[in-house]
């Protein structure tokens, strides 16, 4: 699925869990305001261009859709402003067939629905209020935009028009008359009825609100009946928006946005829920967008609205409040949680989760969060028709403060189940910013945060790297930004203990290296409280304390490999004690040693070494030219194009079908890029990229289990034969390591992953998958292949000669390096079920590749990201059944498919009662050049 232009503005539709629609605008303005036709299917959008468009819900194989099927744009007026018809407000009238519109230049409009044809014999312009509005209150004034437009709740025909200068009208549209006039001396913020249309309440720019009667005798009402500022006497903000709701209980909801006190708490972002005596600041950590509350959609009258829940959706999420239930809690949302809670720094999937590992880890959130309402999600409209997941899928997400966060990934929305933390181990600032929440709830205002959007962090040491999770033993690795590794397990129960530390030195006392950057993380000492959940049983730290950059766990050996600028280690978590550790430093290397927050000096050394080989690469493509000759004319032109020196046979090759003329069956030599080898003293040469563990054919007498890392710009792997004790004897003998092979590729490039095929060429089976039946054994009578993916190849050796079978040079053919690579399994979609073993590729260029294995052979390729979004590029993350995610922004994954059968996708209809047959306004839309001026 490719990357809709950053310049679309998109927009969502959601009801319940799995009905979601999304809506495209083709122009590049953004979206202001969103209103339903209510019950019709109908949608109106706002762009901050001044035009309208009218989105129609329609159906199409069962299922629902939508799509654009007009727009509209108000006229200017002659002599006047283009600002002057700036749409200010837009209100659809309840019955469906007319839209008011209220605009900078105080006039309102009026456009039929669904044809957005302009009423002009309608228009209400500011002199027909001004006449009714007495001398001394005009003073030669306008009444400025118009603010709020509200309908009647027992008369469609009668509106409140509120003005910018305060003053609010009741305009009777049948009469054309203004029927009363409430006088105002506050600018206006926004206005709301009380249900049975016998008061009006208003809010405005000093942080009051006012309550008028409107069922009192005369034309003007000078006074209102209660004028107040909450949370005065001090200058306090405006109230940008207020909500009138009646409860059957007793004292109504008055529920607000904003009016803070200026000097205090001018910078919270806040909406206040009041009912009588009961207050409550709701304190969210990003600004409020808008806000309303659920209820019955029709009320008798003399009836009650009886308010359900309160949805507010501030910038950064999306938050629902229970009315109903003593406290006001939250309910939890089963979709749009905020995924960038805390800055995302890594991620990492689960397929297949089994059952019992799933509710416990669903049990274990259920614990963490008591305070949340057990209310039913309140947005329930539609119906989703996708089937329910054949398996189940999980997403972790690593964060900048040191959690990691669990979301369900098995359908269409991510929904959160768990979160663990990682601070309450080490020593910091945690505790005193816990105290200063505490020290300030008895304070006013009565704050209440709520939302769980948090972008700071205490320390960025504590940032997740890596994470690594076996789900048939509920163990799992998280490496950290300061070169803590902690080693986790589940438990359904809460514990007490201590974190066992061990301390793996990666430079193994090598001289000459001072290392420059941060100070590892304390931990703290004695037993620790542990909720249920993932419990840490081990901490290692990795000295330098430099960020984990690969990690890899093998639960059925009982080791976790780890990796960082310096080198790698394995521990053994079991007898909780190293057995390797080895430095990959280059004598070089001084960069590895200054941290990831130095990085001034090496600014100058890799600009000389890119001008070098930019020199290098001319003299050497000079030597091979001979200037004289057609063909080095050729070569010549053809290396510009590809921004590379032509090799050498290529242009002999060009040369002699330029000088001679071949039969059309003669096949051309394809043209490769030249790639220059890269220096082997290049900064951070000994970044460690990828870890793996496999049972493989490492030596010529048999079998025998390896570990394997990669030397990130050095494209050095080492291949490690590891002497494994069985499970009875893990307690008295150690695990050894022994180094069996080591591979050097050519041009030194990245090694970005290594994978071992069995006989048959199929990847080999996770730890525990064939000892309890859920895969079938690997084929250990043939030779192994080790498949290793550097930038700019895929290379198969075999084994245990390691001898060089088949590779594929994608720079060189492409022009495109490789960033993420992944062994996917590929079903058909007929009724045979064939599956496929392949490799998929992401490039930096945003295309994905995908070859068979371990013939490497191209298959398709296809554009998934934007080449230039270099952070979704780098967030990608593969499935094990052929789909991704990558983060299209800090707070949003997009989901894409490479495997015909499984395609996640929201399928959902919503049932609507139009007023009347509209479904030739798609096809007008589609085919006439402009709006037609009748229905």
């Amino acid at each position: 699925a490719a990357s809709p232009s950053p310049r679309c503005r998109p927009f969502g539709v959601y009801g319940a869990p799995g009905v979601e629609l999304t809506g495209l605008h083709k122009e590049t303005a953004t979206v202001t305001q969103l209103h339903f036709l209510a019950g019709q299917g109908w949608l109106l959008s706002l762009l901050d261009d001044n035009t309208l468009h009218l989105w129609e819900i329609y159906q199409k194989d069962g299922c629902s859709h939508l799509e654009e099927t007009r727009s509209f744009g108000l006229p200017a007026r002659p002599g006047c402003s283009p600002s002057i018809t700036r749409v200010t407000v837009i209100l659809p009238m309840a019955l469906g067939a007319v839209a008011c519109l209220g605009t900078e230049g105080g006039a309102v409009y009026f456009l039929t629905l669904p044809g957005l044809v302009l009423l002009e014999d309608k228009t209400l312009f500011q002199d027909e209020i001004l006449q009714s509005v007495p001398d001394e209150y005009r003073c030669g004034k306008a009444l400025g935009p118009v603010e709020s437009i509200q309908e009647h709740p027992r008369d469609a025909g009668r509106l409140l028009i509120g003005y910018s200068r305060g003053l609010v009208a009741l305009w009777d549209q049948s009469t054309r008359a203004v029927q009363h006039l409430f006088l105002g001396n506050q600018q206006l913020e926004s206005l709301a009825w009380e249900h049975s249309g016998k008061s009006i309440v208003s809010s405005h720019s000093d942080g009051g609100y006012m309550v008028w009667a409107a069922g009192g005798g005369g034309q003007r009402t000078q006074q209102p009946v209660l004028s107040t500022i909450p949370y005065g006497p001090f200058p306090c903000k405006a109230i940008n928006k207020i909500l009138w709701r009646t409860c059957e209980s007793g004292n109504p909801f008055i529920i607000f946005n904003g009016g803070m006190p200026r000097a205090s708490y001018g910078d919270r972002h806040c909406v206040s829920v009041l009912q009588g005596q009961t207050l409550a600041t709701l304190d969210f950590t990003s600004r409020v967008i808008d806000f309303f509350t659920v209820q019955n959609p029709e009320v008798p009258e003399g009836g009650f609205e009886n308010p359900r829940a309160l949805v507010v959706l501030v910038e950064e999420e999306l938050v629902v409040i229970d009315l109903q239930t003593p406290g006001w809690p939250t309910i939890p949302a089963p979709y749009l949680a905020p995924l960038h809670s805390s800055a995302i720094t890594c991620s990492y999937h689960i397929s297949n989760v089994p059952l019992k590992l799933w509710e416990r880890i669903v049990s274990a959130g259920e614990q963490q969060s008591p305070r949340l309402s057990s209310a039913a999600w309140p947005i329930n409209g539609g119906k989703n028709l996708a089937q329910e997941p054949t398996q189940r899928g999980l997403l972790l997400t690593g964060h900048e403060d040191g959690t990691v966060r669990f979301w369900d990934a098995s359908g269409v929305s991510l929904k959160p189940l768990y979160k663990l933390g990682t601070a309450g181990i080490f020593q910091t600032d945690c505790e005193h910013n816990d105290s200063l929440n505490q020290a300030g709830e008895e304070e006013w205002p009565p704050f209440r945060k709520v939302g769980c959007f948090d972008p700071y962090s205490d320390d960025p040491r504590l940032g997740i790297q890596k994470i690594a999770l076996c789900k048939y033993t509920a163990k799992m690795v998280v490496a950290g930004t300061a070169g803590q590794v902690l080693v986790m397990e589940l438990s359904d129960e809460k514990s007490e203990h201590a974190v066992s530390v061990a301390t793996v030195d990666l430079l193994q006392d090598r001289e000459g290296f001072t290392w420059k950057g941060h100070d590892r993380l304390a931990p703290r000492n004695g037993p620790l409280a542990f909720a249920p959940g993932f419990q840490p049983s081990v901490l290692v730290q990795c000295v330098p304390p430099a960020a984990v950059t690969a990690v890899t766990l093998h639960s059925e050996w009982n080791l976790v490999a780890f990796g960082t600028s310096h080198g790698f280690g394995l521990f053994d978590y079991h007898r909780r004690n190293p057995v390797l550790a080895r430095c990959t430093l280059h004598p070089n290397d001084s960069l590895a040693m200054e941290g990831p927050l130095s990085r001034v000096k090496s600014l100058k050394k890799s600009l000389r070494q890119s001008f070098r080989r930019i020199r290098k690469s001319r003299v050497s493509g000079k030597k091979r030219l001979n200037p004289g000759s057609p063909s080095s004319k050729v070569g010549a032109e053809r290396g510009r194009l590809l921004a590379t020196p032509i090799p050498l046979p290529v242009q002999e090759a060009n040369a002699q079908l330029a000088e001679q003329a071949g039969p059309p069956e003669v096949e051309m030599t394809p043209v490769q890029r030249r790639i220059e080898p890269r220096s082997a003293d290049d900064s951070l040469s000994g970044v460690v990229r990828c870890l793996y563990f496999a049972d493989t054919f490492l030596r010529d007498e048999g079998s025998s289990r390896c570990c394997c890392s990669s030397r990130t710009n050095s494209g050095s792997v080492f291949a490690y034969a590891l002497e494994v004790p069985s499970q009875e004897k893990f307690s008295e003998r150690a695990v050894e390591a022994v180094l069996g092979k080591e591979i050097q590729l050519m041009h030194r490039a990245p090694v970005v992953a290594i994978a071992v095929l069995d006989g048959r060429g199929n990847p080999l089976p996770e730890p525990y998958e064939v000892s309890r039946d859920l895969a079938k054994a690997p084929d250990m009578q043939g030779s192994h292949s080790m498949l290793i993916s550097s930038e700019e190849q895929f290379k198969v050796f075999t084994l245990p000669k390691v001898s060089a079978k088949t590779k594929f040079k994608l720079t060189a053919h492409e022009g495109c390096r490789v960033r993420k690579v992944a062994l996917v399994s590929l079903a058909s979609a007929g009724p045979e079920e064939r599956v496929e073993n392949c490799l998929a590729c992401l490039t930096n260029l945003g295309d994905i590749h995908i070859f068979t294995v371990p013939s490497l052979r191209p298959q398709v390729h296809y554009g998934c990201i934007r080449k230039e979004d270099i952070s979704g590029i780098a967030s990608c993350v593969f499935t094990k059944h052929g789909q991704g995610f990558y983060l299209i922004s800090p707070s949003e994954f997009e989901r894409f498919s490479l495997s015909a059968r499984n395609v996640t996708e929201p399928l959902c209809c919503l049932e609507v009662s139009r007023l009347q047959d509209t479904s030739c306004l798609r096809w007008v839309a589609n085919h006439s050049p402009s709006d037609s001026d009748s229905e």
